[in-house]
């Protein structure tokens, strides 16, 4: 009896990990090969080798997907250079230690935590911190406000104002290598808020302002039976978030190396991820591709265009080479300027614009001329 005791306890300790929560007297190591799996089974978070190189990360991906999708990792940055490391709580945090027990990731979380606390994977994808005996949306730590290069649904974009905290994504160095890339997704709050995606700092792409159903300068974020996207601006926030009106069905957002935005969906009857969309979607997508004072059109060579009564501002424009942008044909004439409408046209940056919802499209000509 005692021989048998002992055995059911020991099982049932090698296998209270692959539950949704991690302990103060738990721990995962790389060796031992376990993970944490969300309720429903729908992710999983553990270590992971990306290449054949010795860097082993700690990262949340798709449990049911035969194809290994990571969606987030938590030392991108600060790798384990070999298969020994462990992921445990200490001192109210989430903490990988390294083969010598030396701190290389931290949730660092501030405050005096007296309670017992647990990690958790939630079926969002989600890894939380919260107090053992409190389930309910306070959490002390969240993945979701530390995203990496993906996007999942529920998970927010954008500045929590009561916090400082922004949170956007940072595409990987390269497809296997999750070290943090040379690319951004970031909202840039002003008159009108946006996104930018930015290469290091200089800004390569811009969605536009939200007009209540999508991004303007985003159509292919068009409406969807099975997605639903929400902008919010208030005194509490400014984030973009997705929901999908089928549990059932897997959707993610992602920055890639490359630059791209895209957004996948998975198609279980063929096994893999469709593209549903990419931004920017043509060379004419890019920010400030042709310069001041242009447009530019895909469907023609060149691709860029002085606007009517304009005109190029150095001889290199037919060779492609349009930086310069365009410059006035002459000066301008206060007494007999007029507005020019211009259709079907991606609207230009608003950093600098000035909105006055009180007064018309008359009034509004008359103090752009004054």
């Amino acid at each position: 009896f005692f021989v048998v005791l002992v055995v059911l306890i020991l099982f049932s300790c090698a296998f209270s990990i692959h539950a949704n929560t991690l302990s103060s007297t738990e721990s995962l190591t790389i060796s031992r090969n376990l993970t944490i799996v969300s309720p429903g089974k729908i992710f999983e978070l553990g270590f992971f080798k990306p290449s054949t190189r010795p860097r082993w990360y700690l990262g949340i991906w798709y449990k049911k997907i035969p194809e290994r999708t990571y969606v987030w990792v938590a030392n991108r940055d600060t790798p384990l250079s070999n298969s020994v490391g462990t992921l445990k709580i200490s001192d109210g945090n989430l903490v990988i230690l390294d083969h010598s027990n030396i701190p290389i990731w931290s949730t660092n979380t501030k405050g005096d935590v007296r309670s017992p606390i647990v990690a958790e994977l939630l079926d969002t994808g989600n890894l939380v911190i919260r107090y053992f005996n409190n389930n309910s949306q306070e959490f002390l730590w969240q993945s979701f406000d530390f995203p990496t290069d993906t996007l999942l649904p529920e998970m927010k974009l954008g500045w929590d104002r009561k916090t400082g905290l922004n949170r956007f994504l940072r595409s990987y160095k390269s497809s296997n290598d999750p070290t943090s890339g040379s690319f951004s997704y970031k909202l840039e709050t002003g008159v009108y808020s946006e996104f930018f995606m930015l290469a290091k700092n200089s800004p390569v792409y811009r969605t536009g302002p939200w007009n209540g159903i999508q991004f303007i300068g985003m159509p292919e974020m068009r409406k969807s039976d099975y997605v639903v996207y929400n902008f919010t601006e208030n005194n509490e926030e400014v984030s973009f978030t997705f929901l999908m009106t089928s549990q059932n069905t897997y959707s993610r957002l992602k920055l890639s190396d490359k630059g791209e935005f895209e957004r996948f969906t998975w198609i279980p009857t063929s096994s893999q991820w469709s593209l549903s969309w990419s931004s920017p979607k043509d060379q004419c997508d890019v920010y400030d591709l042709c310069g001041p004072y242009s447009y530019c059109d895909i469907n023609t060579s060149p691709i860029c265009h002085c606007i009517q009564g304009f005109e190029p501002k150095f001889p290199e424009w037919k060779l492609i080479d349009a930086a310069g942008g365009c410059v006035r044909r002459t000066p301008l004439n206060c007494g007999k300027d007029r507005f020019l409408p211009l259709k079907q046209m991606k609207l230009p940056d608003t950093k600098t614009v000035i909105v006055d919802r009180k007064i018309g499209m008359k009034d509004c000509k008359k103090r752009c001329l004054t």
